[in-house]
């Protein structure tokens, strides 16, 4: 649903305003009847300091009259906008790695060098943005694997809760197995014309009960498509670890095994992608988006609300006061 919009339903007519505003400046500019006197000034304190107003009141009301009737015959109106999906676009599940090795500080962005996850929170964000007519759903790993939001439409509690996403969250390990076949479950039974899960890593398989490839032939089976990224650069990578003299930047070798994530991926019918900096993530999930897409139907309704009784009922009013300053006192 859209927000609250404003229009017209027939600008054109307040065209006629044209006329009318033409109509009392020429009335404004002509001079009013009047009658010969040789001492007029003797006059002028009789009729009090309101005469002038007192004989322009009929005009002014009998313009805003005109006006007010104008804009009520353009119709404004208040409108917002439904769209209903009339076809499932694409279903996805974003399947992201928390585990202790994405706090590695290889990445960089706005200039400034973060941890991995940083970068990939925001690279995932504006994919999320991008697909407004698919479900997605978010499954976090580390030692375990969770559900953190099943597939929705809704973007807005989507992105909130990657915000939130941190590092160790799920625990320390790497649970790949468990995560797809957790996320395979999420997905499985839901209708949708493509099924596809994005598995994010930067390590290798050491805990859970099911293995990557039996959790990938297992998905494949049910026509879910796997891609696999893996992220991170090669050799030792820096870490921030607090000790009693504050913090202090470690190397520590992470061990990011690409062969199981493109087996996972062939067996998936997907592809391996290769991220050692934000700009390559941001390419990989910008090609993802290109290739996994679909025709999706939308059907827009449109809510209105007529406002023209605003000035429809405010123009009769005047008309009133028009007609009883007119008895008290002749037009012009």
């Amino acid at each position: 649903m859209s927000g609250l919009s404003f229009r017209f339903a027939y600008p054109e007519v307040l065209l006629l305003l044209v006329p009318v505003l033409a109509w009392l400046y020429f009335l404004s500019r002509s001079r009013p009847r009047s009658m010969r006197f040789s001492t007029a000034g003797i006059l002028a304190p009789m009729a009090g300091p309101w005469a002038r107003v007192r004989a322009r009141l009929p005009l002014a009301l009998r313009v805003a009259v005109l006006a007010l009737l104008v804009v009520a015959a353009a119709r404004p109106q208040t409108y917002n906008v439904a769209r209903e999906v009339k076809s499932p676009g694409v279903d996805i599940i974003l399947c992201l790695d928390t585990s202790g090795s994405m706090g590695g500080m290889d990445f960089t962005l706005d200039g400034r060098q973060v941890d991995r996850l940083t970068a990939v929170k925001k690279v995932v964000t504006d994919f999320i943005k991008k697909r407004e007519s698919d479900r997605i759903g978010l499954v976090i790993f580390g030692s375990q694997a969770f559900t953190q939001v099943p597939l929705t439409l809704d973007k807005g509690l989507l992105l909130s809760l990657v915000n939130r996403m941190k590092i160790g969250m799920a625990g320390e390990n790497t649970a790949i197995g468990d995560s797809l076949a957790l996320s395979g479950k999420r997905i499985k039974d839901i209708p949708a014309k493509s099924k596809v899960v994005i598995l994010l890593t930067d390590g290798r398989h050491n805990e859970g009960s099911v293995a990557p490839k039996e959790a990938a032939q297992a998905l494949a089976a049910l026509g879910i498509r796997v891609h696999t990224i893996g992220v991170g650069t090669t050799g030792p990578v820096p870490f921030m670890v607090r000790t009693v003299f504050g913090q202090r930047t470690v190397y520590q070798n992470v061990d990011l095994d690409e062969d199981t994530l493109r087996e996972v991926a062939r067996i998936g019918k997907g592809r391996y992608f290769r991220a050692s900096d934000t700009d390559t993530l941001e390419a990989i999930y910008n090609e993802i988006n290109q290739m996994e897409q679909t025709e999706v139907k939308i059907k827009e309704f449109f809510h209105f609300h007529e406002l023209y009784v605003w000035f429809l009922f405010p123009a009769l009013a005047l008309l009133g006061l028009e007609l009883l300053a007119a008895r008290m006192r002749p037009l012009p």
